[in-house]
């Protein structure tokens, strides 16, 4: 994929979380407005809350946040020697990805099976409350997959510069 439909894409995501944020944001102010100005709660913002909370989050994990930018611990990591990063990184992408990925089949077939159930109040289907929980498995295997798979190439020590360092 070449850098401009990346970059693309990378807004597109970023988009769809902004837009997430914003649907949040409006039924929250809906919810104050209706309690303390109307005094007439609306049932459905608190469900309509915590789904588009739910999927902010899984989103966010999935497609937006990159791997510098999540908070770690990583006093030993960066005493390394950049073999000692790399073999470091391909443990840790190797077995979250491998957890993911035997997760991912267990956790689609769960999702699936509760579009039997829906939400009390909206009355939405669950597996569509709980697919961006499938969404975001599947992109996480992707991208240790990806990041294994740049660990083990020529430009290794690019790929140990880019995930080593903090913003």
């Amino acid at each position: 994929m070449k850098t401009g439909k990346l970059a693309r894409l990378r807004q597109a995501c970023e988009a769809l979380g902004v837009l997430l944020f914003a649907l949040l944001f409006g039924v929250f102010v809906l919810q104050v407005l209706a309690r303390l100005v109307w005094q007439q709660p609306l049932s459905w913002t608190d469900e309509a809350a915590v789904m588009l909370y739910t999927w902010l989050v899984l989103w966010g994990t999935a497609a937006v946040c990159q791997p510098r930018e999540h908070v770690a611990f990583d006093l030993v990591f960066a005493q390394l020697q950049p073999h000692g990063q790399r073999l470091l990184l391909l443990l840790a992408y190797t077995a979250v990805g491998g957890l993911m990925l035997w997760a991912l089949p267990g956790s689609l077939d769960y999702i699936w099976f509760m579009r039997r159930e829906s939400t009390p109040v909206l009355g939405w289907p669950l597996h569509v409350v709980y697919a961006p929980f499938g969404v975001m498995l599947a992109a996480l295997v992707a991208a240790c997959a990806w990041r294994v798979w740049g660990l083990l190439g020529a430009r290794w020590r690019q790929v140990v510069g880019e995930m080593g360092t903090r913003p």
